[in-house]
């Protein structure tokens, strides 16, 4: 079975800038810090960091106090820019990349199905920023808590 799948480089981007959006706003998160709280390989989130880096989304530190700082234009981010930031331009087929890369673009009866499956996705990363999918992960974790501790005491058999 086969999938439309974004790149490990994708997903690794996407969880890293959630992961350094919930720390304070000028806070540094170290390499091996991020690479723990992300399931990610320290050396091809290296990579990405770099990737992100250039993009302008998170700013690098050297030396002893080094590390990693997510910038305003990364926290404000949507998800299709980060994305985009590391895979580049997303297409869902060939035939959307430009006017001239399908020449059965005016007799296929899919084409306007793949413009607006292209849009509705697009829409889609559009929407939300890299700062609120922290906060919604942070509200959704501290709903669980909440409604955890809120739960009566279980009874012990035996």
């Amino acid at each position: 079975m086969k999938f439309m799948l974004l790149t490990r480089a994708a997903d690794y981007a996407v969880r890293v800038m959630i992961q350094m959006a919930k720390l304070p706003e000028g806070q540094r998160t170290s390499l091996p810090e991020l690479a723990a709280n992300t399931n990610a390989p320290q050396s091809f989130l290296s990579k990405v960091l770099q990737t992100l880096t250039k993009a302008g989304l998170v700013r690098s530190w050297r030396g002893n106090e080094g590390g990693f700082e997510i910038l305003a234009p990364g926290r404000n981010a949507t998800l299709r820019t980060v994305v985009e930031a590391v895979d580049g331009p997303l297409f869902l087929n060939v035939c959307l990349t430009s006017g001239d890369s399908c020449e059965l673009e005016r007799h296929c009866p899919a084409h306007e199905v793949w413009v607006r499956a292209q849009s509705a996705v697009m829409n889609i990363l559009d929407e939300v920023s890299v700062a609120q999918m922290a906060l919604g992960h942070q509200q959704t974790h501290g709903a669980k808590l909440q409604q955890i501790s809120e739960l009566p005491p279980r009874q012990q058999n035996g």
